[in-house]
């Protein structure tokens, strides 16, 4: 028996009506294989189709105004809120010009309770920083009573805090001589003055509370200084123990930011060794016993305001009105005119009131009520 081989690669002949049938017919559209281009054509088209790792970036939406630092949104009055913020934190640096006094001070106190029940306030801690927040004073005080009630809670000031606190007078001496011809910043700075034992020219302080008070910036009168930062600032401070520095430098940072609306109105501060600064250095209590020539003068560097200065024509006793210098209209008899008791009269008539009286008697004087 014979075997077939077949070769299983040989194609099939077409029949002759399969040809003539393919000639009637419609040739049908060829498919283009990828075989049909060039190499470098298909590399081209396949480094123009787009790719995950080198697509496009999509663009970003821009930030709102207010997340960009120094933007026209965080300015007010030419001063940049964040680095505001900054400041009264104390995540700023500064450059040795920044460390310098300068001609701004702001100071805060912090207090703790001595006495019965420790109910009065005694002086432990005193913060003196510069127009930018740099530090120039922060001291404990070394309590001369027992202290009752640290107040830790709201002071901040522990027992520990004393071991190298320093006298009340040494810190006293220092606070004075920083304060000494510059402006005293403060919210409710007289209360850190009253504790101090110190007074300061009203001129050339700048209270915070009452700034804010008179110029409407706050509701109340008397606002409190963390409602007034967070208002103004949008931070929150005093939110545990309190901080006399940071106080200190949310009082600079309050003021600043008001600074020139709050000064439109206050007189300017006198250079150094002038008349106008050499008066500023006097406590009020001098200048309200001072003559009249004085007192106008320092009324003049002050501004002129109406109603000081008058003197004693006007207010007899000399002093402002609404003041008294503690002495009243003098009246002698017995010889001679009456003397103004504030004035500055032609002859010292205090000297001669024990012999100007006729036949040598020691004289008699009455307290006349003006």
């Amino acid at each position: 028996m014979s075997k077939t081989i077949t070769n299983k690669s040989a194609r099939p002949v077409p029949s002759s009506n399969w040809l003539a049938l393919q000639k009637v017919l419609p040739k049908p559209a060829r498919k283009r294989d990828s075989q049909d281009f060039p190499r470098k054509r298909r590399k081209v088209e396949h480094s123009r189709s787009p790719s995950p790792a080198r697509a496009k970036p999509q663009p970003q939406p821009a930030p709102p105004p207010e997340a960009v630092e120094g933007s026209s949104a965080e300015l007010r009055n030419g001063e940049s809120l964040p680095a505001l913020r900054k400041m009264i934190f104390g995540n700023m640096e500064y450059t040795e010009a920044q460390k310098q006094p300068g001609k701004f001070l702001a100071l805060d106190c912090e207090m703790v309770g001595v006495g019965p029940e420790g109910i009065e306030s005694s002086l432990a801690r005193v913060s003196l920083v510069n127009y930018y927040g740099a530090v120039q004073l922060d001291a404990f005080v070394r309590q001369r009573e027992r202290v009752v009630d640290y107040r830790t809670e709201f002071s901040g000031v522990r027992e520990s805090d004393m071991i190298d606190a320093k006298p009340f007078d040494q810190i006293q001496k220092q606070v004075a001589e920083l304060l000494t011809d510059r402006i005293l910043v403060g919210h409710a700075v007289f209360n850190d003055l009253k504790v101090l034992l110190l007074s300061h020219p009203r001129p050339q302080t700048r209270d915070t509370q009452y700034y804010a008070g008179k110029f409407k910036v706050a509701k109340s009168k008397y606002v409190a200084l963390r409602n007034l930062v967070k208002q103004e600032l949008g931070v929150t401070i005093q939110g545990g123990e309190h901080s006399s520095v940071t106080d200190a430098r949310a009082t600079m940072a309050v003021y600043r930011l008001h600074r020139k609306e709050w000064e439109k109105g206050s007189a300017p501060l006198r250079p150094p060794g002038t008349a106008g600064a050499r008066k500023n250095k006097r406590s009020r209590a001098d200048a309200d016993a001072d003559s009249e020539d004085e007192d106008a003068s320092e009324d003049e560097d002050a501004g002129g305001k109406k109603g000081k200065g008058k003197g004693a024509a006007g207010f007899p006793g000399g002093g402002r009105k609404g003041v008294s210098s503690g002495l009243s209209t003098v009246v002698r008899r017995g010889g001679g005119d009456a003397g103004g008791g504030g004035g500055k009269g032609k002859t010292e008539w205090w000297k001669e009131l024990g012999g100007a009286g006729a036949g040598g008697s020691k004289g008699r004087f009455t307290m006349s009520r003006s």
